[in-house]
């Protein structure tokens, strides 16, 4: 009895290789250890995270959050990180969700434990029947997000001690973009911040993006602006795309590069004990040095 040879087709052998892969891991399997402090009334001071108007938006919807450190005093300076928000409306099967504003943000608290940094979270700003309000999807008016992001730094340096030496600039999703396409948007705003730190989605990578300057002509004179200061670069799982994309625009930078290992697409995991959290803080440190 002779023996029969199975030829199996390479693309069913890649799938059940793919089907034996163990799922990665969820958000949910860590528990968090910080908890954000809610939103109180007031004036802003040590603990508190407060709404604000920028100069200029006193009587407009837009507005952003500040959180001062526990310990702050009146009269010290302190290093500060902003932050953007990523687009609202999002859900996902993970059960991750994004509203888009400022108070959904999470990256700086949990970067900074709630010590030693101040923390502000900024809108982006859309013009509708004459009002100035946060812009949920995208950018809004591109030049007026601009403006407000410089006020409000401004306002956190010159009432709140802000070091306008030590600002980082940080977002999560349409925020990680963000870091890129309003953070180097000019020459003027771009010579804010000491570094950057951006989590899921990088500016160039994606061109397809439904936003006027998506192409990589444009967001290769915005990367230009970075003149060498340090990135802090993560997103889901890998950043494979993000590293190619950057040695093909040729453009050198101290950049650091850390894969966040859950599938996730949340900014929640720096509410949490990781070994990336760690490598953030040891990269503010280096960076703020």
């Amino acid at each position: 009895m002779s023996a029969r040879l199975f030829f199996i087709p390479w693309f069913v052998l890649a799938t059940l290789a793919v089907a034996q892969l163990p799922a990665p891991p969820e958000l949910k399997s860590v528990p968090e250890d910080l908890i954000i402090p809610e939103i109180s009334e007031g004036a802003p001071t040590a603990g508190k995270r407060v709404i604000l108007h920028a100069p200029g938006y006193e009587n407009e919807e837009a507005h952003h959050l500040i959180y001062l450190p526990i310990g702050w005093q009146a009269g010290k300076t302190y290093p500060v990180l902003v932050e953007y928000p990523g687009n609202g409306g999002f859900k996902n099967k993970l059960g991750d969700t994004c509203d888009g504003v400022p108070e959904g943000c999470h990256m700086g608290y949990g970067l900074s434990g709630g010590k030693g940094f101040i923390w502000i979270c900024l809108p982006f700003v859309e013009i509708a029947n004459g009002k100035k309000q946060t812009a949920i999807h995208w950018w809004g008016d591109v030049e007026e997000t601009v403006r407000y992001c410089e006020a409000a730094v401004e306002q956190t340096c010159a009432q709140f001690g802000g070091d306008r030496d030590r600002l980082i600039l940080s977002g999560f999703s349409r925020g990680g973009i963000a870091g890129n396409f309003i953070g180097l948007h000019d020459d003027k705003i771009a010579a804010l911040w000491r570094g950057f730190l951006t989590y899921s989605h990088y500016d160039g990578v994606r061109t397809n993006w439904p936003y006027k300057g998506a192409d990589r002509a444009s967001a290769l004179e915005r990367l230009k602006r970075l003149n060498k200061r340090p990135q802090f670069i993560s997103a889901e799982m890998q950043t494979t795309d993000i590293e190619l994309y950057l040695a093909q625009t040729g453009v050198a930078s101290d950049y650091t590069f850390v894969p966040i290992p859950f599938a996730n697409h949340n900014d929640r995991w720096t509410l949490r004990d990781i070994p990336e959290r760690k490598k953030a803080r040891v990269w503010l440190a280096r960076v703020l040095k």
